[in-house]
């Protein structure tokens, strides 16, 4: 019976990874054969020209958004856990209240807002909006990383100080173990909410899936505007749809 269970647990797992892979496989296909839908972009926008969205390929467009928004989740992840475990710490609790409330205004503060401050600054491209992004992923991964972290058993640290473990070895290998699918949940959020938050950057110069949705908003094409909504929309479910079996697979493993 044991046997069977380990097999089926097992079987589940690699089942699981199906759904990413359908959805990758579904991004990467209309990336590569947006030009099969024409006569469904023509159906809607009869009076335009074209009807696809031609500037760049779309399969260039989705590795600049991935990108922008790896880049931005990689900093947000760094300053964010780096953050809320500084203030967990008996040295930095004094901080805790100031860095939640920080972590609260990044979010608060609207990224097209972020932008117009930063775009003289920086300057036109990529690097504002992975600014904007950075601020506005920290919330989630802050409030989780605190909740994953205080939420842990005193006991379990008892239990990991009477073993003669140091502060560090507890921090490495007690708690964040522990905490690691609170964390995860809010890097999911976190990175999700900015997969579609980067199109803005477009209206700064950065070149991603949102081109196609500025250039239909500027020129009054519905056709481009779903090009790369649809596009977006799809790489938003591959990385929630990612990022959830990630959880499961933690949650198993425990």
């Amino acid at each position: 019976m044991r046997g069977n269970a380990a097999a089926a647990l097992r079987w589940s797992r690699r089942v699981g990874w199906w759904k990413p892979l359908a959805w990758l496989g579904l991004l990467l296909a209309l990336c590569l054969g947006m030009g099969g839908l024409e006569g469904l972009f023509r159906w809607l926008e009869p009076d335009s020209r074209q009807v696809l969205y031609a500037r760049s390929s779309f399969l260039v467009l989705l590795g600049q958004h991935v990108m922008v928004v790896g880049l931005a989740s990689l900093a947000a992840v760094i300053l964010g856990v780096g953050g809320a475990v500084a203030v967990t710490r008996p040295f930095g609790r004094d901080f805790l209240p100031l860095v939640s409330q920080l972590a609260s205004i990044g979010q608060t503060f609207p990224p097209v807002a972020v932008l117009a401050l930063a775009v003289p600054v920086l300057g036109f491209g990529t690097l504002p909006i992975i600014v904007a992004l950075l601020l506005y992923g920290l919330l989630p991964i802050v409030r989780n990383t605190l909740a994953g972290i205080q939420g842990i058993d005193p006991g379990v640290h008892e239990a990991a100080r009477g073993m003669g473990m140091t502060r560090g070895q507890i921090l490495r290998q007690v708690e964040l173990p522990l905490a690691a699918p609170v964390m995860l949940a809010g890097v999911r959020t976190s990175v999700t909410i900015n997969v579609a938050t980067a199109a803005i950057g477009a209206t700064v110069g950065a070149t991603n899936l949102g081109d196609p949705i500025i250039s239909g908003i500027v020129n009054g094409n519905t056709a481009y505007v779903l090009q790369g909504a649809l596009l977006i929309g799809i790489l938003a479910i591959t990385v929630d749809s990612t990022f959830e079996r990630v959880q499961s697979w933690l949650v198993q493993r425990d």
